[in-house]
C-alpha cells in the first residue's frame, strides 16, 4: 500500500511517498516534493492547489494521505493558511485523509525504528516530517 505523508508548513505541503509491500518499504519517485499557495492567495489558487493535490494522489495511485496534525493554540500552533491547505486536501475525493499528532508518530517510530538513518533514504531534509509520518502510517495500519 502506499501512501503520502504530508507536513503542512506556512504556504507549503512537504510531501513523503512511501509504499510498503510485503514487509519491504520503497519510497517511489515523484515529480514533487512539496506543493505551495502564493503567499497572497484567493479561492482560485486554493482550488488549483487542491487540483494539482488531487492529480498527484491520482497518478500515483495514492488513496490514503496521512497529514502530521499541528497544535491550534500555543507557541507551535499552524498558521491558518496551514489550516486551509489541510481543509483543502481534507475535501479531496477518493482520497482517505486523516490526522497524526506528533506524540502518535513519536511513539510508533519508538516501537518500530527505522532500519536505516532518514540520512539515508535520499530524501531532502526537510522532507523528513513528512517521512515520518508516513512511516509511523504504515507501520500502525500493519503493525
Amino acid at each position: 500500500m502506499k501512501v503520502c505523508g504530508v507536513e503542512l508548513t506556512a504556504n507549503d505541503a512537504v510531501i513523503c511517498l512511501l509504499e510498503l509491500d510485503r514487509g519491504q518499504f520503497t519510497l517511489p519517485d515523484c515529480r514533487a516534493r512539496k506543493l505551495s499557495l502564493p503567499k497572497v492567495h484567493n479561492r482560485e489558487d486554493l482550488q488549483k492547489f487542491q487540483a494539482s493535490f488531487a492529480k498527484l494522489m491520482q497518478d500515483y495511485q495514492i488513496t490514503r494521505v496521512v497529514i502530521r496534525e499541528r497544535m491550534t493554540k500555543g507557541k507551535f500552533a499552524g498558521g491558518a493558511v496551514s489550516f486551509k491547505l489541510e481543509a483543502a486536501i481534507q475535501l479531496i475525493n477518493d482520497v482517505e485523509v486523516e490526522l497524526m499528532t506528533p506524540a502518535q508518530v513519536k511513539q510508533v517510530v519508538s516501537e518500530n525504528p527505522l532500519l536505516i538513518p532518514f540520512s539515508e533514504t535520499g530524501l531532502k531534509g526537510f522532507q523528513e516530517s513528512a517521512f515520518m509520518v508516513a512511516y509511523a502510517a504504515q507501520m500502525s495500519a500493519n503493525g
